[in-house]
């Protein structure tokens, strides 16, 4: 039994620890972009460019090797990629593709195409990829806009039908508005828990998400929809790369507020030494490293390495997301 699979047996039966949290890395970003999307070749410089989609492909499968996520997320061409590579051969870890690219995560350089309300697409077709993996990544963002959110759903419901036919498992995404009509940023956070429930409400067992990804908007938040309805696995994504300490903040207020999963891509993607941020994850979720006493010692770990750290360790300490001062 794959981990992700163990673990959410365990959630599910009412019997998480610490232990059961789940971490995914999301390597996912060429979907959105492009040159860009592999990460830079040395985070603290990065007049010497971004790397090759192979160095990506080269990176992903030492993450996988290193066992220390429970799910990795890909484009379904870089799930072959990794597939030729045998890179999954007898890991615990599971693969998972993005199953669409909604308009707002287009996000080419100069482009403005993530201002528009989102609209549904989906590059990934589930015949050929259900031949590969059983698991994938369907992202909806509702804008408070009638027509499009409509249609959204609409397509989100079609998504299903055919992921039954393939027996293709799926996780859903709910992102904060890209364009809200009506809303404060105040009102935000509830319409999104409002919504989340109002689209499952409908979805019967063979249909239904796995588990969620969504922005932590705050503590209160996060306890309110985990909190409601125990058959609903909570995870959240990461955002932006923000510090070192925001990414450790980040995981211990999400697991302290009902989340069970993390999908972290940038905050992986763009550390100095991936491997190292990501085996700090799990001493942090169990408690064995105070966010703080993390930054610390992955800074140390980059010092023996010889790695150049993007900021000083003063300023990696810093706190600079303000959801995340509000939870403190």
């Amino acid at each position: 039994m794959k981990s992700l699979d163990r673990k959410l047996k365990t959630i599910l039966e009412g019997h998480y620890s610490p232990k059961d949290f789940i971490i995914a890395d999301a390597k996912d970003g060429d979907m959105a972009g492009g040159i860009e999307a592999p990460g830079p070749v040395d985070p603290a410089d990065l007049s010497k460019g971004y790397r090759t989609k192979q160095a990506f492909h080269d990176i992903i499968s030492g993450i996988i090797d290193q066992g220390a996520v429970d799910i990795m997320l890909t484009s379904a061409s870089t799930l072959d990629a990794l597939s030729d590579r045998n890179a999954y051969h007898k890991s615990h870890v599971t693969a998972a593709i993005r199953a669409n690219d909604a308009t707002d995560v287009w996000k080419p350089r100069h482009g403005k195409l993530v201002n528009e309300p989102s609209r549904p697409f989906r590059s990934a077709n589930l015949e050929h990829v259900s031949k590969l993996c059983d698991l994938g990544l369907y992202s909806v963002t509702f804008n408070n806009i009638l027509d499009w959110d409509y249609i959204s759903v609409e397509a989100y419901s079609i998504f299903r039908e055919e992921a039954v036919l393939h027996d293709f498992r799926h996780f859903l995404e709910v992102f904060n508005p890209n364009a809200p009509q009506g809303l404060s940023e105040e009102q935000i956070p509830a319409f999104v828990n409002d919504c989340i429930l109002r689209t499952l409400a409908g979805v019967s067992k063979a249909e239904r998400p796995l588990f969620l990804k969504i922005p932590f908007n705050g503590r209160r938040w996060m306890e309110e929809l985990a909190g409601h309805d125990s058959s609903i696995v909570v995870g959240i994504l990461g955002g932006s790369s923000g510090t070192t300490r925001d990414t450790f903040e980040l995981l211990r207020q999400a697991e302290k507020s009902g989340a069970r999963v993390a999908l972290f891509g940038r905050k992986i993607n763009n550390a100095e030494s991936q491997t190292d941020i990501i085996s700090l994850f799990r001493l942090v979720i169990e408690g064995d490293l105070t966010p703080e006493a993390a930054v610390k010692e992955y800074h140390a770990r980059l010092g023996k390495a010889g790695l150049k750290s993007v900021r000083t360790l003063e300023d990696d300490l810093q706190i600079t997301e303000n959801v995340l001062k509000a939870g403190l």
